[in-house]
């Protein structure tokens, strides 16, 4: 099970809160600044776009830039609170929305003001999140109507333009765009599809606009790899990735899977970088939902790759004939590595492919597979070279069998129901990690 840490010395904005092992009901909310109103929209709008919060869905789409764009389609704008989470190696949305749903809703309320909304959703596809949501809407009536609308989960279920069309009643399959969301989203209104712990993060910055530069430069993180029980946790930006295997408890990591799928793999000299957005983007990778995977000491970055490609073939929604084919052979191509049969040309090949194949989707998931194929000759290359020369038994009997979510997947934490005495609280017995020191 996910292990839930505390930072020491976290600031009031934490999105983590006081008890991030307990639902947090209205009560323990309205206590904290929650739904008050001494900071009007246009105020909001203001401070968002000074502090530079980026969404935190995986794009990293300034918050204030889109949130002013839907505003100013004109119309009669919709807000959805996008909690589902398709990287299998995170877990911060769902646990937000089953410890934190106040905070959520809070931040949706915030949107709609900003954006002139009069109707909103919670989007997601975790039952135990759905009923979190149901207790918190009966808990305190919003002030305005939101609907929750389930879905299967899925890698592609969460991509923007999936999300209108589920809501609207169709498949939660992604669509060609333009039209974006913003311009003509559910029921043909302006749109705003928000991730979660943005919503949330814009809901702390109402709260407490004076440290609005802390709460738009921390953010949560998924950490898992080796034998370490996974650990979600918020790191100010700036922290350095080594350090962040160190917490984990994977201290000589060899490299990482970054941002979920989305970012590709790095090896261990990457892990100096500091965990910011720009950093990240310049070397090559990304942060995207900040789920990070660690590659233990010995472990073979093939069979990770093989694991990332395979998820990612098995979860195209085969609406586009590239990705279909580009996904499967970016497969082939891995296993073909991983079992020692790979031919000579094959880093080329992936090479090629990782430059040929973004953009040619009508969601992500085709740009994840690249970038995955590219980084692995790049970060590894002599260990590719070793697997075209014969067979690594490490990787080979690890080769994925259809199980691809299985290794990846990372297990929500627990949060258990509020005690009697909701205002008393007692954090203690939550872990806490030692200060991160980032850029604030």
């Amino acid at each position: 099970m996910t292990t839930i840490r505390i930072p020491a010395g976290r600031p009031p904005g934490s999105v983590l809160g006081a008890a991030p092992d307990t639902v947090e009901n209205a009560e323990a909310y309205l206590a904290t600044g929650g739904y008050a109103d001494a900071t009007g929209p246009d105020e909001l709008l203001r401070h968002l776009a000074a502090s530079g919060l980026r969404g935190r869905g995986g794009a990293g789409f300034p918050a204030a830039v889109k949130l002013r764009a839907v505003r100013e389609r004109g119309g009669v704008p919709v807000v959805v609170a996008n909690g589902e989470e398709g990287e299998p190696g995170s877990v911060k949305d769902r646990w937000l929305l089953r410890a934190r749903p106040h905070l959520v809703l809070d931040g949706l309320a915030r949107a709609a003001a900003v954006t002139g909304a009069v109707r909103g959703y919670v989007y997601l596809s975790d039952p135990v999140a759905a009923d979190r949501v149901r207790r918190a809407l009966a808990e305190r009536e919003p002030c305005l109507p939101v609907e929750i609308v389930e879905t299967a989960h899925t890698y592609v279920a969460g991509e923007e333009s999936a999300v209108v069309r589920r809501i609207d009643g169709g498949p939660a399959l992604p669509t060609a765009k333009p039209p974006r969301p913003f311009e003509r989203g559910v029921g043909g209104a302006p749109t705003l599809v928000s991730n979660v712990e943005t919503l949330a993060r814009i809901a702390l910055t109402a709260a407490r606009p004076g440290l609005r530069q802390a709460i738009a430069r921390s953010t949560l993180v998924t950490l898992s790899g080796g034998s370490a029980t996974p650990l979600l946790t918020e790191v100010p930006y700036g922290v350095p990735l080594r350090t962040l295997a160190a917490a984990l408890g994977v201290p000589d990591a060899a490299g990482a899977l970054m941002g979920g799928l989305f970012g590709g793999l790095v090896d261990a000299r990457a892990l100096d970088l500091p965990l910011e957005p720009g950093a990240l983007a310049s070397a090559g990778t990304a942060l995207g939902c900040g789920a990070i995977r660690f590659l233990a000491a010995g472990a073979c970055p093939v069979s990770t790759a093989a694991d990332a490609v395979g998820h990612l073939a098995a979860e195209s929604a085969r609406q586009c004939g590239v990705c279909v084919s580009g996904t499967a052979a970016v497969r082939d191509a891995v296993y073909a590595l991983a079992s020692g049969t790979a031919a000579p040309d094959t880093p080329a090949r992936l090479e090629r492919w990782s430059l040929g194949l973004p953009g040619r989707g009508a969601c992500g998931l085709l740009d994840a597979a690249a970038s995955v194929a590219g980084s692995l000759p790049r970060a590894f290359p002599e260990t590719v070279r070793s697997h075209l020369r014969g067979p690594c038994p490490s990787c080979a009997a690890a080769l994925p069998t259809g199980g691809h979510r299985g290794r990846l997947a990372v297990a929500v934490p627990e949060v258990a129901e509020a005690a009697v005495d909701d205002t008393a609280l007692d954090d203690k017995a939550v872990p806490r990690m030692p200060v991160l020191k980032g850029t604030p």
